[in-house]
């Protein structure tokens, strides 16, 4: 009965309001500002609270979490994620933990920023700086680690803890200082690498050179250039007799501008994440690309594909790739994606990537971190944490480490007498001791103190990106056999600084759109927005002038 008298009401109060104009107005503005809030709290973040550290851990409740990995198509990599995932079950039989693997960084990083609009992220992720920089945007999205790392029950070596884990100064702290953001610890280190150029020492001597002690640019573009001399016939080259010949093949374009830049103490950005890549010394060293290329002395890994494939059948000379991949490169690597018989015998040697001077080498520092993700409940947190902690644990780290040319992060896995023992059997087969890899490997763990990370904030993902686009264009440019000068090379600039949206800048702390032209469906809103509250403000005054006159 009361629901029905509500409805005639209702339908009552809807005639009286037909019959009057001044009503539908009202009705209208109230319409559009439901319709705008709607819109605008579609996008609203889910409010979350501050991570605080629970005194205990609670083990009469069970908790499920997710951990997002990456492995290399490497199935021994995955194999060692889910032995570890059990061994901490074993250890923890409360906490159940959840594998979904991935084999592109991308991918990974891009389903998680999907994700944390749905509040639903992986508990535990691989991940780089770059990537909790634009993470970490929402509000206490990911966890600052800097409490757990510290707590003496649960934190780096804690006194509650079921297995033995590092200690915060057990974990390298070069490594560990790539993971601090404005001032806190977002991540811990889960593996490093770095760049390596494995060349093909045979057609370097065939070609008439010596490998220097440090390879220099000059050298690598120097007998790039001889090695593409070929037979009378013009079909095949004289050092392979083969078709297909591409002697400097670079993987990581991005790494390579940086590294450039970073060589020749040009600029790239700041920490506060101003903008400096295009510059003199970009422009340059992009002109070089492009007479390599027209050379046909050079190209990349996203126009024809791994360099480990052209180097293993003997159509490369420099092959520059992480020391991450080095189970792939080589005559006889254990892991390669070539037919038997496309494989060429030659002398495989690890070098570290060319320099600009030889005296001062300087390369990137890369690989995987871990970052946890904050939930309603802390206890679920602190189970996460566990977890991220127990996979620097030394069996972990030593497993793992051994897939391919990784280099754990703690000193306590790096001093054990079981890795002392790995590192010193290189070459005793080509599978677990395969020479290459162990080169690899060693090449890192000899340069650590010349490696270097680039600044991270918001944005700087989409930096790192540019900077390989540069040359992505500029060797693109050459193939499609259009002319390369300056205007060419301010169009490349404008499209990647459109593309990547390097015309935002950071002010106080936010990125902004400088003098950029808002989008029609934005201006479209604005204008409704602003109707419509000055439809509201005219019928309140014209509300109150009724009442005053009524009064009277």
């Amino acid at each position: 009965m009361k629901k029905g008298k509500n409805k005639y009401v209702i339908a009552s109060q809807c005639a009286h309001w037909r019959g009057n104009p001044l009503r539908k107005t009202v009705a209208l503005a109230l319409c559009l500002t439901c319709i705008l809030s709607l819109l605008s709290g579609c996008h609203g973040a889910k409010e979350r609270v501050a991570f605080e550290v629970p005194t205990a851990f609670d083990t009469s409740k069970t908790y499920e979490i997710t951990f997002w990995a990456k492995n290399d198509t490497n199935k021994v990599q995955v194999e060692t994620y889910k032995k570890a995932i059990a061994d901490f079950e074993a250890l923890y039989p409360n906490i159940t933990v959840t594998l979904k693997s991935y084999t592109d960084y991308g991918k990974l990083y891009q389903d998680v920023i999907t994700n944390l609009a749905t509040d639903t992220a992986p508990n535990v992720c691989i991940t780089y700086p770059d990537h909790v920089a634009t993470y970490k945007q929402g509000e206490e999205v990911v966890v600052a680690l800097d409490e757990l790392m510290a707590d003496p029950k649960y934190g780096l070596g804690g006194s509650e803890l079921k297995f033995d884990g590092p200690t915060m100064d057990q974990i390298v702290p070069k490594f560990l200082s790539e993971c601090r953001l404005e001032g806190y610890y977002y991540a811990i280190p889960y593996m490093r690498s770095t760049e390596a150029c494995y060349v093909n020492k045979t057609f370097v001597e065939e070609l008439g050179y010596e490998l220097p002690e440090t390879l220099t640019w000059d050298f690598v573009f120097e007998v790039s250039r001889a090695a593409v001399e070929k037979e009378a016939d013009g079909k095949t080259f004289k050092l392979n007799g083969q078709k297909t010949l591409i002697p400097f093949i670079y993987k990581s374009t991005d790494n390579m501008m940086i590294q450039m830049l970073k060589q020749m103490g040009a600029p790239y950005s700041t920490e506060e994440g101003e903008v400096g890549l295009f510059n003199d010394t970009t422009k340059a060293f992009l002109y070089e690309i492009a007479d390599l290329t027209q050379e046909k002395a050079f190209n990349t890994f996203k126009i024809i594909g791994y360099p480990a494939n052209y180097l293993n059948a003997g159509q490369c000379v420099f092959a520059v790739d992480s020391t991450a991949g080095a189970t792939w490169m080589g005559a006889e690597a254990p892991l390669v994606d070539i037919p038997a018989d496309k494989l060429v015998e030659f002398e495989t040697v690890v070098m570290p990537i060319p320099q600009q001077d030889p005296r001062n080498p300087s390369m990137i520092s890369q690989g995987p971190s871990l970052c946890v993700f904050n939930k309603e409940d802390p206890q679920e947190v602190l189970a996460s944490w566990l977890f991220a902690q127990y996979l620097l644990t030394n069996e972990v780290q030593f497993s793992y480490a051994t897939t391919e040319g990784y280099v754990p992060v703690t000193t306590k896995t790096q001093q054990s007498e079981e890795y002392l023992d790995y590192l010193s059997r290189a070459g005793e087969d080509n599978d677990f001791y395969y020479q290459v890899k162990l080169d690899a490997t060693r090449l890192l763990l000899e340069n650590v103190e010349n490696t270097f990370v680039t600044p991270v904030f918001n944005g700087s993902a989409s930096l790192r990106d540019a900077a390989g686009q540069l040359i992505e264009d500029t060797v693109r440019t050459i193939r499609r056999k259009e002319d390369f000068n300056d205007e060419t090379v301010q169009k490349i600039y404008d499209n990647i600084s459109t593309m990547y949206h390097l015309d935002e800048i950071r002010v106080d702390g936010q990125w902004k759109k400088e003098f950029g032209q808002l989008p029609q469906t934005s201006l479209v809103l604005l204008a409704a927005l602003g109707v419509t509250w000055t439809v509201l403000a005219v019928i309140a005054v014209v509300g109150m002038v009724r009442l005053r006159k009524k009064q009277e």
